[in-house]
């Protein structure tokens, strides 16, 4: 199944608009191998997550998008939860490049 043009964007997501759901993306994970799907306990909606390693060879498994049922939420609610994904990438991004 192809993902459709994004419906919004930001700095570091896409939120698609499928028949059923929506998808939130992390932009940041673009390429990333799906290597699990769970219940992501904070949105309450499907994560597909994979792993990422640090520089000493440790796993940390990240989420890469988020599917959410238009049964229970509503695209402006994917919307804020979007924007607090990017506020948190730009703090990031502040305290180790601070002259970007």
């Amino acid at each position: 199944m192809s993902t459709p043009e994004p419906i919004k964007k930001g700095q570091f997501y896409y939120i698609h608009d499928m028949a059923d759901h929506f998808i939130m993306e992390d932009k940041t994970k673009l390429g990333l191998e799906v290597r699990e799907r769970y219940l992501h306990p904070k949105y309450g909606a499907d994560c597909e997550s994979g792993i990422i390693y640090d520089g000493g060879g440790r796993g940390h498994k990240v989420g890469i998008r988020w599917h959410f049922p238009k049964s229970r939420f509503a695209l402006d609610e994917i919307v804020k939860f979007a924007e607090e994904m990017n506020e948190r990438y730009l703090a990031i991004r502040e305290m180790t490049c601070p002259d970007d």
